[in-house]
């Protein structure tokens, strides 16, 4: 069974999307929607579309843990709620899961924005190099992985802010495979936050990261 695990905050506005996109799931599914405390009408709506949900302190990390350790699959495919795949991403995940040695990697999607702009394609052309160059995927690209791995790598950790470097870093660059779906993300943040000072601010982070700093500091740069 395939587990879609989503972490949601005030979500509500892109949520129905993501979940009616996972429903198209050609494996059998759960949907486990891990919630930091909404009050937009969040949780209302997962539990309305059938999602198993799990109530847990803000914090995406901390969330996507939680998620996990509620979904009962054999793989797990880790979505933001602002995050859609285009519609033939179960083709690509049954292509995936079918190979010998699947459950010793983990594959992520190819990241993109709901945005025409030449900023947004910059942007995407930025994550491209970095996930070729640095076999670092974002969490907002999804990432699929069996339970078996998951559990072999330690897991999301419980922490605010580069949950998702952390656990690529573990899974290591020979066991990531970039699937040529895209993972279309909502622009918002781009929009509001800069399509130049945002990506800086995210670069600057990871840097700090990279070079030790716990994300519980870093964490006070990214707000």
């Amino acid at each position: 069974m395939l587990s879609i695990v989503i972490p949601t905050l005030n979500a509500k506005s892109g949520l129905r999307s993501c979940l009616d996109m996972a429903t198209q799931s050609p494996i059998k599914y759960e949907l486990v929607v891990a919630d930091g405390g909404s009050n937009d009408g969040t949780v209302e709506l997962a539990q309305n579309m059938g999602c198993k949900l799990v109530a847990t302190p803000k914090g995406r990390g901390l969330q996507l843990k939680a998620g996990a350790t509620a979904a009962e699959g054999d793989w797990l495919l880790f979505l933001h709620a602002d995050t859609q795949l285009e519609a033939s991403w179960g083709e690509a995940l049954i292509s995936f899961i079918a190979q010998p040695n699947a459950k010793q990697k983990a594959a992520y999607f190819t990241f993109a924005l709901n945005d025409r702009s030449a900023d947004a394609r910059r942007v995407e052309n930025m994550v491209a190099w970095r996930c070729e160059n640095m076999a670092l995927p974002y969490g907002d690209q999804g990432l699929l992985i069996s339970r078996e791995l998951y559990n072999a790598v330690g897991g999301y950790e419980a922490v605010p802010l580069m949950e998702d470097v952390g656990l690529v870093r573990r899974i290591g660059p020979e066991r990531l495979v970039c699937l040529p779906i895209k993972a279309i993300t909502s622009a918002v943040r781009f929009q509001k936050g800069g399509y130049i000072l945002r990506p800086l601010r995210n670069i600057f982070c990871l840097g700090l990261y990279l070079l030790g700093v716990s994300p519980r500091t870093i964490v006070k740069f990214y707000q």
